[in-house]
């Protein structure tokens, strides 16, 4: 394989279970309030508390600064997330609509710093082989212009289903900017921790991407969050399952494969980032308070499957908002 050794059928199979199970959590977690405050409160109080301090201990797999500031920061995504979604004052407040694009901004500012610091790694560190080059460089570059395109905040809303399921839709947020940020992603985990991005790169933006494309369109930051908060609590309390069990599958830690993977990741920045700055351009538009997409299709069809949650005060939200 050009990405992974070889990849046994057990293997593939867990890898189908992990993103089965990672879809299923976070949509348990979108659709109960309850579900969310034990898994993203309770459950971390006690793991921090009673299990991470000896399995994320210093010199573990993951026992880096990246694991715990990402798995708090993935965490603070969740429960603010959850107060938008729950306490209408705050879906209502421009300031509160800010927190998404930070808190984004924020997890991808960590791994651009990580990348940029295992570019002069190179060996077993933190039982964690590392191969650091180029690649390295051009990916934090990448994850610069993915932070630089974050866009439409203003425009997220709160979406109720007829289950009673509240979602946090942003509509400008759409597939190009997704697929560029999956690229990104992937390239990240495969050059800083290649052995775990069969799991920890490629299970895991799956799973937060296939809800977001196929079953609630514009929640993917929601997805992305629950996700991620549900994985880095996982592999920090069983660090063995991607790097020693029988279901771990090694990086190639090809510097050919390094390379392709940074420079697709950075081809796809450079093209999202053409891209607005042309219709920033065109359209007149300001890319810090402004929504850029509103007359595209797929910003509709957002718009149109996901009915606003019904609350005193709120303001209606519907598709002939369009330009």
């Amino acid at each position: 394989m050009f990405l992974f050794e070889s990849i046994p059928w057990y293997s593939a199979a867990m890898w189908v279970v992990v993103v089965a199970v990672l879809i299923g959590l976070s949509e348990l977690t979108r659709a109960s309030k309850k579900a969310g405050i034990a898994l993203f409160i309770v459950l971390p109080i006690i793991l921090t508390i009673f299990v991470w301090p000896t399995t994320a201990a210093h010199g573990s797999a993951t026992g880096s600064w990246f694991h715990w500031v990402k798995v708090y920061s993935a965490l603070a995504g969740c429960i603010g997330f959850m107060a938008l979604r729950y306490i209408p004052r705050f879906a209502r407040n421009r300031y509160w609509l800010m927190f998404p694009a930070a808190i984004l901004a924020i997890n991808i500012l960590e791994a651009v710093i990580r990348d940029f610091e295992v570019y002069s790694l190179n060996g077993i560190v933190d039982g964690v082989m590392m191969v650091g080059g180029p690649w390295n460089i051009m990916n934090g570059v990448a994850g610069i212009l993915n932070i630089v395109t974050i866009c439409g905040w203003a425009g997220i809303y709160i979406s109720t289903s007829r289950r009673g399921a509240r979602t946090m839709i942003w509509p400008d947020m759409l597939w190009f900017w997704i697929i560029a940020y999956d690229l990104w992603n992937f390239a990240y985990v495969y050059n800083a921790v290649g052995d775990h991005a069969f799991y920890a790169g490629a299970a895991l933006l799956v799973a937060c991407t296939i809800p977001a494309f196929f079953i609630t369109k514009g929640s993917w930051l929601q997805h992305r969050a629950q996700t991620l908060a549900f994985w880095m609590m996982f592999t920090m309390a069983v660090p063995a399952f991607v790097g020693t069990s029988t279901f771990a599958v090694g990086s190639t830690h090809d510097p050919r494969a390094l390379y392709t993977m940074s420079a697709l990741s950075l081809v796809a920045n450079v093209a999202v980032l053409v891209y607005q700055v042309r219709r920033i351009v065109t359209h007149r538009k300001n890319p810090l308070t402004d929504e850029l997409f509103t007359d595209l299709a797929a910003y509709r069809r957002t718009i149109e499957a996901n009915p606003p949650a019904t609350h005193e005060g709120a303001e209606p939200r519907v598709a002939a908002t369009v330009a």
